[in-house]
């Protein structure tokens, strides 16, 4: 694959709202490019590709002083229907987190604001999209394969759910934010991962979904013959953090969060996140994402 060159920065986009399902690429795509825009920092950088016949992009942050020669974990996080990959990155500040703790953290951007997840939206493939997007990164950029993972609000989060299935061997775990194991590819029983992919999911009590998530989830627990660790632990604010073993020995941690809407909890204040939900749903993702790598 063609290596990238220069330093560029991101584009900043416009912040959207939340919730959208994926397939498998027709053929290789061309050789991306990168492009120079406005942005977040000397370490981001812009990447289009043309994909399935249709201009795609996703946006990179480095850590800084990232070399190349070390390799480091990589987190990609999808944002809400309708909005883009500037706007998750702000609601979630997974970036200052990947400044901390030496990670890589890639943001594919929806076609037309969305992704073709679990139960909405569009019919692009964006299953083989994002595993392109991975392939890019890993060779561009020296990644522990053993430690990829997947996060993403609504729309995105249920990405992270599809991606967990039917990108087997990709992603070590997962985080989706105010988004669910849902739609009617969950409901088929052999709808379920071929490999070990722990999961830990944040839902709101007040989200008009939480109805859906709360039994998507037990859904999935269900599927894997998964087998509570005891009885839920009690946090401020009321929430419930419920946690699993299942028989793939994989992991499954559950926060419910009996105050919050359809939001990021923690994140950036903004329309898609609540500051004051008692967690940090970014904080949390990235230890339980530590504690998980791939077998």
């Amino acid at each position: 694959m063609a290596r990238l060159h220069g330093v560029v920065a991101i584009a900043v986009c416009t912040l959207f709202i939340a919730a959208c399902q994926g397939g498998e690429p027709a053929q290789p795509p061309p050789a991306e490019t990168v492009t120079p825009t406005t942005g977040l920092g000397l370490d981001d950088r812009k990447i289009t590709l043309d994909f399935g016949g249709k201009q795609r992009s996703y946006l990179v942050h480095l850590p800084p002083g990232h070399d190349g020669t070390t390799a480091v974990p990589l987190v990609v996080v999808m944002h809400y229907f309708p909005g883009d990959a500037a706007g998750i990155a702000t609601t979630s500040q997974w970036n200052a987190k990947a400044d901390k703790e030496n990670f890589i953290v890639v943001y594919p951007e929806g076609y037309s604001s969305a992704f073709n997840a679990l139960i909405c939206c569009g019919s692009e493939d964006d299953v083989g999209f994002i595993r392109t997007v991975v392939g890019q990164v890993v060779d561009e950029w020296k990644i522990d394969r053993k430690r990829v993972y997947a996060t993403g609000m609504s729309n995105g989060g249920d990405m992270s759910f599809k991606l967990a299935v039917e990108l087997p061997g990709t992603f070590a775990a997962i985080a989706p934010v105010s988004g669910g194991f849902i739609g009617p590819a969950a409901a088929d029983p052999a709808y379920r991962p071929a490999r070990p992919v722990s999961v830990i999911t944040f839902l709101g009590g007040k989200d008009r979904y939480y109805g859906q998530f709360d039994a998507g989830i037990a859904q999935w627990q269900q599927r894997l013959a998964c087998a509570p660790d005891g009885p839920p632990q009690q946090r401020t604010h009321g929430i419930t953090v419920s946690t699993a073993r299942c028989g793939d020995g994989s992991d499954v941690a559950v926060y419910r969060l009996p105050d919050m809407g359809h939001a990021w909890p923690g994140g950036a204040r903004s329309s898609h996140s609540d500051p004051e939900a008692g967690v940090n749903a970014t904080d949390l993702a990235w230890d339980f994402f530590q504690a998980h790598p791939a077998a």
